[in-house]
């Protein structure tokens, strides 16, 4: 009898977590990659690109970020570590930036690593509008995109996925 509950339960949280994942053509979202030369975030399935976003970067997209306030944006691996929304930047997504080889250089260098880095959208904005945003870097480390993207980036993509960060 405890053998049947046992399968009962389990048989309940596969078929409850099969509904709330969400997928991408009938695909779950296991990395997101960022190409900060391109300019482009990709969301990926085993190694297939599945949709691709214009992001902006920080204002000094050049280089990985070495401090606390460069104005940079990271690269290296991360994780999708936790979300809210926000009043600023409608949704944002955290990156768990920084991770142990960038605390090791900060140390190294005498300076705070920095923190805080997300995935977010845009500002809403009277005086400018989401375009304006959406053609330039304008972060302090973050990656920024159009709203819209945002909400779909949001729904596909869990807590604790893997990000990277490229060039």
């Amino acid at each position: 009898m405890r053998w049947l509950l046992a399968l009962l339960c389990l048989t309940f949280t596969l078929t409850s977590q099969a509904t709330t994942t969400a997928t991408l053509a009938g695909k779950t979202i296991d990395k997101v990659l960022v190409l900060k030369s391109e300019r482009k975030l990709h969301l990926q399935s085993r190694g297939e690109t599945l949709k691709s976003y214009r992001v902006s970067l920080g204002k000094q997209p050049d280089g990985a970020k070495q401090r606390e306030g460069d104005l940079r944006t990271p690269e290296g691996f991360y994780w999708i570590d936790w979300r809210k929304t926000s009043d600023k930047y409608n949704l944002s997504m955290h990156i768990s930036y920084p991770n142990a080889r960038d605390q090791a250089l900060a140390r190294e260098k005498g300076v705070s690593a920095g923190g805080m880095i997300m995935i977010h959208g845009t500002p809403l904005d009277e005086e400018y509008p989401e375009w304006f945003f959406h053609t330039l870097d304008w972060t302090e480390g973050c990656i920024a995109m159009k709203n819209t993207d945002m909400r779909e980036v949001w729904r596909l993509v869990k807590d604790g996925t893997l990000i990277e960060i490229r060039p």
